[in-house]
């Protein structure tokens, strides 16, 4: 069972927001975070976005997804409209980083971002949204907006005890590289994309 280990106030260049750091030990150096909006209405239905980590994207802007841009796009909203960002430390669909480099290399070679999964005998997608749905559960949240192009994130939280009040779109034009990631993301994840044909 994961628990708040530690949180704290941090000035951000979106805005200020409070950090809560979930895991099971104190001494994880890789915990979950809730990042939560100081202007947050509880009383309304919380806007949400469940966001994995992606350290080529968010921390070297890595032009192959645009886990980065999605990250920043969804602070600025929720400074702007309040709500919280689930943190979840799932590097790579949840595989990691190695491995996603590993998946990287395959790419060069002309796999697409799953058909690299699986030749490395990976799953698809690993991820468990769960989590994010008992971080949700401890900060007494009942009633949610998900901020999610992603079906199977829907689908978690249908599955759940939470109420989702509606979707919010959360799409990142393409750029030359990034444009058959999303197209596999849209062809077979099924993500909401309206703009890959």
């Amino acid at each position: 069972m994961i628990k708040i280990q530690a949180e704290a106030n941090v000035p951000t260049e979106h805005g200020n927001f409070r950090m809560i750091a979930f895991s099971e030990d104190e001494n994880d150096w890789m915990p979950h975070m809730a990042v939560i909006a100081e202007n947050t209405d509880f009383s309304q239905p919380v806007n949400v976005r469940f966001h994995s980590e992606c350290i080529t994207g968010e921390v070297f802007h890595s032009k192959k997804c645009e886990c980065g841009q999605q990250l920043d796009a969804a602070m600025k909203y929720m400074h702007e409209n309040g709500g919280i960002i689930i943190y979840l430390r799932q590097e790579g669909r949840n595989i990691g980083i190695i491995n996603k480099l590993k998946a990287y290399s395959l790419q060069e070679k002309g796999f697409d971002t799953v058909q690299a999964n699986l030749e490395l005998g990976l799953p698809a997608d690993d991820r468990n949204f769960g989590i994010a749905i008992e971080i949700l559960n401890q900060l007494k949240i009942e009633n949610i907006n998900l901020l999610t192009n992603n079906p199977e994130k829907v689908k978690f939280v249908k599955d759940s005890n939470i109420t989702l009040n509606s979707r919010v779109p959360l799409q990142i034009p393409a750029n030359e590289i990034s444009k058959g990631y999303l197209q596999t993301k849209k062809d077979f994840f099924g993500h909401f994309l309206d703009d890959q044909k």
